[in-house]
């Protein structure tokens, strides 16, 4: 993750980025199931990476995303990012968890979800940042404030 454009200065994209190490880490902890056998706990972990996954990606689709869509900016690389929240979420819904090729999919999807999170902290939010005027912030504020941080979540783990 890069440290060094001062995007993390802008509150919005430094929430989305601490969400993405959230995700980031518990993959990490998926795998480490997946590889030491313990499916039960990879299969846990991975309910809570996709539950989470699935609040960080609405918030990012209905703030920056939109908001960048809005003032006509990036819109091609935004239509693939949302094009790869799509296809996580139907890898996931069609997971066969009693499948041999488990870890391999499993394995497949984390790789892709850790790539598009690297593209995401080093492409599009460092752009939003110097494209983004007050109604794209406004649009971004107003889908934090509606669907808060998982991160602030006390029932999460």
């Amino acid at each position: 993750m890069c440290e060094y454009c001062g995007c993390r200065g802008v509150a919005p994209i430094a929430e989305l980025m601490d969400e993405h190490l959230a995700l980031v880490d518990r993959a990490g902890h998926v795998r480490h199931d997946l590889a030491t056998g313990d499916r039960a706990s990879a299969l846990a972990g991975l309910g809570v990476l996709v539950a989470d996954l699935e609040r960080h990606v609405g918030r990012e689709e209905d703030g920056v995303f939109r908001a960048l869509r809005d003032a006509g900016e990036f819109v091609e690389e935004i239509e693939r990012l949302e094009g790869e929240h799509r296809g996580f979420a139907a890898v996931v819904a069609g997971l066969d968890v009693d499948s041999p090729q488990l870890l391999e999919t499993l394995t497949r999807l984390l790789d892709d979800l850790a790539d598009h999170v690297e593209r995401e902290d080093l492409g599009i939010f460092p752009v939003s940042v110097v494209t983004l005027g007050a109604a794209g912030w406004e649009t971004v504020d107003r889908a934090h404030a509606e669907s808060p941080s998982f991160l602030l979540d006390p029932s999460n783990p």
